[in-house]
């Protein structure tokens, strides 16, 4: 698969306190690469490095295989690029306005903007929320408008970062079902930070384990859980395995 996105020599070294240090990373075109690890490993940071919404260092940066010039063509690059995170950061508005907020500031309005900001509610299932306000939404209903927000943008790559953490199992469970409908059926490039592994068969194409900044291996989420590369992504995996188990009804274990 083609490469949307692409990076060499990234680093991240605040204080000369090293956060990311990855000699190479790339999402392809349409998939959806999650990103795990224990907390600390630097799964956000590398989201926000590569999202350009931080400081890092680039020994090479290619969008689509163009080499990008940074901080020159910064801009423009986030302008192709959205993000949904744990905390909705709605604001209080109504829901239309929320996810209509986006659109007005790239000067879009009128009908074309009211169709786009409709259909994209009523694709999400919250068509019928439209005028209520966002301090009266329930967090699963919250996280649906945060998420049409980002996606009526038409983003060529979503940044997700761990945006359904704090749902109940039954709203995560009919979110990533919805989310993955949604970005396949308008090939939307996404990475998704995540410690919940209960998500990834549901949304990914590939897995990337980080530890310590480091991504020790990429693979599809079948690859990396029955091979895992090392020592530390065995126990992660092992881990949970166990905790899957430790779920199960006793009559699944005679």
């Amino acid at each position: 698969m083609t490469a949307l996105l692409e990076v060499l020599g990234l680093r991240y070294q605040p204080g000369g306190h090293r956060i990311l240090d990855v000699p190479a990373f790339a999402v392809a075109e349409g998939e959806v690469l999650a990103i795990i690890g224990p907390n600390g490993a630097g799964k956000s940071s590398l989201m926000q490095a590569v999202g350009l919404l931080q400081p890092a260092e680039f020994g090479e940066y290619r969008w689509e295989g163009r080499s990008v010039k940074l901080p020159a063509e910064s801009l423009a690059l986030r302008r192709q690029m959205a993000m949904v995170m744990q905390d909705s950061l709605l604001l209080s508005e109504t829901v239309y306005h929320n996810v209509a907020l986006g659109l007005s500031l790239r000067g879009i309005a009128g009908a074309g903007l009211k169709t786009q900001v409709l259909d994209m509610l009523d694709r999400l299932g919250i068509a019928h929320l439209a005028r209520r306000p966002a301090r009266r939404l329930s967090g699963g209903e919250a996280q649906r408008v945060s998420l049409a927000r980002a996606l009526v943008l038409k983003p060529r790559l979503l940044f997700l970062d761990e945006p359904f953490a704090a749902l109940d199992v039954l709203a995560r469970s009919q979110m990533l079902r919805d989310l993955r409908g949604l970005l396949t059926a308008d090939r939307i490039t996404a990475l998704f930070v995540t410690h919940d592994f209960s998500e990834i068969p549901v949304v990914a194409d590939r897995v990337a384990v980080m530890f310590g900044g480091e991504i020790r291996q990429v693979g599809t989420p079948f690859a990396v859980f029955n091979r895992p590369a090392d020592p530390a992504v065995r126990e992660l995996v092992q881990v949970a395995h166990d905790l899957v188990r430790t779920l199960q009804p006793e009559s699944a274990n005679r």
